[in-house]
């Protein structure tokens, strides 16, 4: 018996119609009767056919079909949160008309052997913000001429970028804190590095990390003296641990956290402490993601669009491989008031 891959042209003759209609049915670009795709679909069960040789296409069309997607922390992390799951929703539904693949990467490194920005043969990459190692990413992207597009992060002016106006949004609920009568405020923010350290921000120290550079930037211009103290994730866990270090001693009557996760966590930790929210303190989130177990607490957070933001990376990754040059994109986030703040009680 032969070994050898039944072709389109096999498939067309076993079905009785031409080659260009047997090849529409499998790309799906070009309406066809349901009585012709039933019998192209007969004859390639038949004959053991499963579609185009990738690597065929490959080479017609000078394109691998796969973008990479950089992330600053373990994946296992990343999709314990429903904004990256939104996102990558966005991204992938984007990507879908050109049929590219997305191969996910970490700033970590890849496992032995396994792909690399250096290796991977890859059409463009999405870096996830854009911290000191991320940068070299950049570095050895530009060097293979593979395009590159930042979501909340600054490789550079030629490079395009996805934004939340963080600073703006930040502030928004800053102003809200602000405006209950509260002055004694603390933050619980995102990592600053790509050390991912616990502790006091010491503000003498830069901070590489663009979306908790500008989430700080905001409630400090509302707060400028607020302690901030930093986490190596977005997580609930990392916010209790948060919560826990700043109701040990002199409590602030409000905390702002920049992210919803986090302020779970620090609601967990005000639980613990006997502590009522919002009456004994209240706690603002960043995102607008769903939390399981939250109830009865609705967070007063913002609320980014997350599949818009993915869906904004994959339009930019589609404009530069069409040979146009995307513009950077700010998208804006919406202040939703929920019943964790309240007005300072004496």
């Amino acid at each position: 018996m032969s070994s050898r891959r039944a072709t389109i042209s096999d498939v067309a003759r076993e079905a009785g119609v031409s080659a260009s209609t047997a090849s529409v049915v499998f790309s799906g670009k070009v309406a066809v009767s349901d009585t012709t795709r039933a019998k192209v679909m007969r004859a390639a069960d038949a004959l053991g056919y499963t579609g185009p040789d990738p690597r065929a296409a490959s080479l017609r069309t000078g394109r691998a079909g796969v973008v990479a997607v950089l992330f600053r922390e373990r994946l296992g992390v990343a999709f314990r949160d429903p904004v990256t799951t939104a996102m990558m929703d966005g991204l992938t539904d984007a990507l879908g008309p050109i049929g590219a693949g997305i191969l996910l990467l970490t700033d970590e490194g890849p496992a032995e052997s396994g792909p690399t920005l250096t290796t991977a043969p890859l059409d463009a990459a999405i870096l996830l913000g854009c911290n000191e190692i991320l940068q070299s990413s950049v570095d050895v992207l530009r060097r293979r001429g593979i395009p590159v597009v930042v979501i909340e992060g600054d490789a550079g002016s030629d490079v395009p970028r996805v934004l939340l106006d963080n600073v703006d949004a930040q502030r928004a609920a800053a102003e809200h804190v602000r405006s209950l009568g509260h002055d004694d405020v603390a933050l619980v923010t995102l990592s600053t590095d790509a050390t991912r350290a616990r502790g006091f921000i010491d503000d003498s120290a830069p901070i590489t990390v663009e979306v908790t550079r500008d989430r700080l930037r905001g409630a400090r211009e509302v707060f400028p003296d607020a302690p901030a103290y930093a986490v190596s994730e977005s997580s609930i866990d990392e916010g209790l641990a948060a919560g826990r270090v700043l109701l040990a001693g002199d409590r602030p009557t409000a905390i702002m956290a920049q992210s919803d996760l986090l302020a779970a966590g620090v609601i967990r930790a005000a639980e613990e402490a006997g502590l009522r929210v919002p009456e004994d303190l209240s706690v603002t989130g960043f995102d607008g993601i769903t939390v399981d177990g939250l109830a009865p607490y609705a967070l007063t957070t913002l609320e980014q669009d997350s599949l818009a933001k993915g869906r904004a990376a994959g339009e930019a990754v589609v404009a530069m491989l069409d040979g146009r040059d995307p513009a950077s994109v700010t998208l804006t986030c919406t202040f939703r008031r929920g019943n964790t703040t309240g007005p300072l009680t004496v």
